[in-house]
């Protein structure tokens, strides 16, 4: 593998899967607002992406070399997120047993998985838009909404994979510079 990244974008696709799972688990579990992994997706592959070079002490070398480490360790992390996203969706879309708590109407009559989530979106007003996407019961229901996750899913993967080549695009034209060793420039200089 190293001959197609360096290992330093392999540390940095380590960081990367640390970072999304900070990221995933705060924005769902414990702050759900889950449109901030949406706005944090490409700049996390930025700063992953750039990471991913200085990480491996690009001073030089081809910019193909650099592009890679960075779409790699950016590819590495959106995946990352997009599995634990689903995960996480998983656990809470099968799970559901209609549960409400009791000072909003008690709980919902369904059967647990796909019924239940079907019927908390009609029970939110969102009936109408559902029918129009020609959801009409639980199993259309079920279809329609795993393919708009494997979607976000997939849209949250090419940000971050973006992002990480964006980052390392900046790296590389930001990188430092090789140094020439003060005693081959001295040198080279004495003898002209």
């Amino acid at each position: 593998m190293s001959r197609i990244i360096d290992r330093g974008a392999i540390t940095a696709a380590y960081v990367g899967i640390g970072m999304a799972i900070t990221i995933v688990a705060s924005f769902t579990l414990i702050i759900p607002i889950e449109w901030l992994i949406w706005l944090l997706a490409l700049p996390s592959g930025l700063l992953i992406g750039y990471y991913a070079n200085q990480r491996s002490n690009r001073v030089a070398g081809p910019w193909s070399r650099i592009l890679r480490n960075g779409l790699f360790a950016g590819v590495v992390t959106g995946l990352t997120v997009a599995v634990l996203l689903l995960f996480i969706k998983a656990i809470f879309f099968y799970a559901d047993n209609g549960f409400r708590d009791p000072g909003l109407g008690g709980a919902i009559n369904c059967q647990p998985g796909a019924d239940c989530v079907y019927q908390r979106y009609l029970q939110a007003g969102r009936g109408a838009d559902l029918v129009l996407a020609g959801v009409t019961e639980p199993d259309s229901f079920g279809a329609f909404y795993w393919n708009e996750q494997f979607g976000s899913a997939s849209t949250i993967v090419l940000l971050t994979g973006a992002g990480g080549v964006g980052g390392a695009f900046l790296y590389g034209i930001s990188r430092p510079k090789r140094v020439v060793p003060e005693t081959t420039a001295q040198a080279g200089s004495a003898s002209n």
